[in-house]
Order: C-alpha cells, then structure tokens, then sequence
C-alpha cells in the first residue's frame, strides 16, 4: 500500500514504516481554528480532514492520509484542548497542568481518495505521575516536548512519567497503527 502522508510528524512516518506502508511526505499547512462549540473528537476530525483534502488537492489519484492529535484536559466547563506549544513557557505551563492526573489524547484521522473520503477518532486515556517543578524545567530544556500536542511525547524521555494508558499506545504517539490498517484496508479496497 502507497499513501501520502500530509503530515511531517516523524512518529506518523515512523507508524506507516511499521505496518508496513509506503510513504510519501506532503506536508500540509491547513489548521482550521478549534471550535469550543463542537467535541474535542469533531475538532480532531475537521482537523484531519482539512490537511487530507488540502493535500488531496494536489494529487486527486493519490491516497492522501491527514491526521491530528490533541491532549485533552476535562474541565468543569467542558475540555482543554492543548496543542503543540508555543515555546518553552508554554510547555511548562501544559505539562504543569498534566502532571498528577489523567487526561485523553485523540487523534483524528482523514483519507481521501479521488471522490471518496472517510475518517475516524480514536481516543485513548493517559495516566500522568506528578512531576517536581525541576523536572519539568529538566523535561522541557531538552527541547523533547516542543514539537508535540500537550508538550509531551509517549515514546521519549517523558515515558518515566506515563503510569499507564488505557487504550492504543500508537494513538499517543499520532496515528493509531490497528484501527488505521483497518481503516485503510477498508477504505483502499
């Protein structure tokens, strides 16, 4: 199976080389505004499906995968969603709030193909250990957390903080590998 990926996240590529898929990276600009009136999982979709189609664009023969993943904080109003941060302040701030307490990573996913297109969220929930204020000062200066949604990544020095996860690891991580080979054998068919 061949796709264009329209993201330039290393994990997502990392995933595809795993289950075994080719991959071409398009990176796409698309990031529609979050909008507080939908769910977390609706803005992970119109997400995912804004970079898919904007790349499908540009090659309409082609599979084009888009994808997002948010870290979401419940609160007595609703949800947080926490994106990637804005510098290292932000970072800080984001991994203070994670910390001591469980909070859902959800990535959306988009595939677009010719006239055909389909999605899906997959959410899964991460149990966070608390951290002192030094190690998250240590965390954030080596620049790990700066490229990723909640400014933390599963796969990396932050694991000495995860005490668990309740669902697919790899959806932590950007795509969620199961359900996309799945999906994409579904959907490719």
């Amino acid at each position: 199976m061949n796709l264009i990926l329209a993201s330039a996240s290393p994990r997502r590529r990392e995933i595809c080389a795993l289950l075994g898929i080719d991959t071409v990276v398009h990176p796409a600009s698309a990031e529609p505004p979050f909008d507080p009136a939908v769910s977390a999982e609706e803005n992970a979709l119109i997400t995912a499906r804004a970079k898919a189609r904007e790349v499908a664009a540009l090659f309409p023969d082609a599979l084009v995968l888009g994808a997002d993943t948010s870290v979401i904080l419940d609160t007595a109003d609703g949800y947080e969603a926490l994106g990637k941060p804005r510098d290292e302040e932000d970072a800080k701030r984001m991994l203070s709030r994670l910390q001591g307490r469980s909070h859902r990573v959800l990535t959306g996913v988009w595939a677009c193909k010719g006239d055909r297109e389909d999605g899906f969220v997959s959410g899964t929930a991460v149990h966070f250990a608390p951290m002192t204020n030094e190690e998250i000062a240590d965390y954030v200066a080596s620049k790990d957390p700066l490229d990723k949604a909640g400014s933390y990544g599963i796969q990396g020095p932050c694991l000495r903080y995860i005490n668990g996860i309740e669902g697919d690891y790899y959806t932590v991580m950007g795509l969620p590998a199961a359900s996309l080979w799945r999906f994409l054998q579904d959907f490719d068919a």
